[in-house]
């Protein structure tokens, strides 16, 4: 089963919900742009325009403006990464997680709120653990 592992330091939690979620600059970059393109298409893509983003993005087609820097100028950067690993590390992730939904049916992706929904049966879980009396552990001599 694939699953995906977040790691974070509870102490410097970044502003950016992608920078949690996803482990280079790169996927941040992609994955945001990916939510924001869906965004664009009320929450929703079919396949086809799937792939086509997916296309636009392995081709460098497509340009975004990131802050760079201490005092944040804006660049423009023509954005580049790989249709495959597009699918393996950025789609295929934010759909087990929860961030994106495939209908079958309709063959389209959809954002989804099951994300926030599974952090909260996860925080539940956690709850539960420690709510559970001490088990009693033997230690060889």
């Amino acid at each position: 089963m694939f699953g995906m592992v977040i790691l974070f330091d509870q102490f410097n939690l970044p502003e950016n919900i992608y920078e949690i979620i996803f482990a280079t600059k790169q996927q941040v970059i992609v994955a945001k742009l990916l939510v924001e393109e869906m965004k664009g298409k009320d929450g929703e893509m079919g396949k086809t325009e799937m792939s086509m983003f997916a296309t636009a993005l392995h081709e460098g087609r497509l340009i975004e403006e990131i802050r760079e820097g201490p005092i944040q100028a804006k660049k423009k950067v023509s954005l580049s990464y790989n249709k495959r690993q597009f699918y393996d590390r950025i789609l295929t992730p934010m759909k087990t997680m929860g961030i994106i939904d495939y209908d079958l049916y309709k063959k389209t992706y959809k954002l989804s709120e099951k994300f926030n929904k599974n952090m909260m049966r996860i925080g539940l879980m956690w709850l539960q653990e420690l709510r559970k009396p001490p088990r009693s552990i033997r230690v060889k001599r």
